[in-house]
């Protein structure tokens, strides 16, 4: 269950921080060569922006959750688990961003999120997992779902 609320916290986090920082870069001026000049005109922008300054603390708290996440589970199940956010920005983009997603490109998002949902409904065999818990749990994002195992089964090793 904490996996499944720590991904949810990354997922939102990520999502809303990205559509957050890419407002705050539509109320950029463009139009300058990369160098010295851009740089600082960037970094200022950043940090003056409100939109950038609440996107950027928004990607602490996704990299914060993420690296629990990561310190529970496997890579190979966490961030394939994080994959929902792409339907959630393409969602945010729509609604505050007014963009114009095709069928193509929303079909294309929910295969990409189909494929990773079906990999992260495996269970995760990490040693970090296996040391605080009974047994290997599968956690499906959007509710967990553990995986009953006897103890003849786990002591195989």
């Amino acid at each position: 269950m904490k996996t499944a609320v720590v991904l949810t916290v990354a997922i939102v986090a990520n999502s809303v921080g990205n559509l957050c920082l890419s407002k705050g870069m539509k109320q950029f001026e463009q139009g300058q060569d990369l160098g010295v000049a851009w740089l600082h005109n960037t970094a200022s922008h950043v940090i003056s922006n409100g939109w950038m300054i609440i996107g950027v603390l928004l990607l602490i708290v996704f990299l914060g959750a993420y690296l629990t996440a990561l310190s529970w589970e496997d890579l190979s199940f966490v961030l394939p688990a994080t994959a929902p956010a792409y339907l959630l920005n393409a969602a945010l983009s729509k609604v505050f961003l007014h963009e114009d997603i095709s069928l193509t490109r929303w079909a294309g998002t929910i295969l990409i999120v189909t494929g990773t949902w079906l990999v992260a409904r495996t269970c995760s065999g990490s040693s970090a997992s296996a040391g605080m818990n009974a047994g290997p749990q599968c956690t499906a994002v959007g509710g967990p779902v553990v995986e009953s195992i006897s103890a003849d089964a786990g002591s195989e090793s």
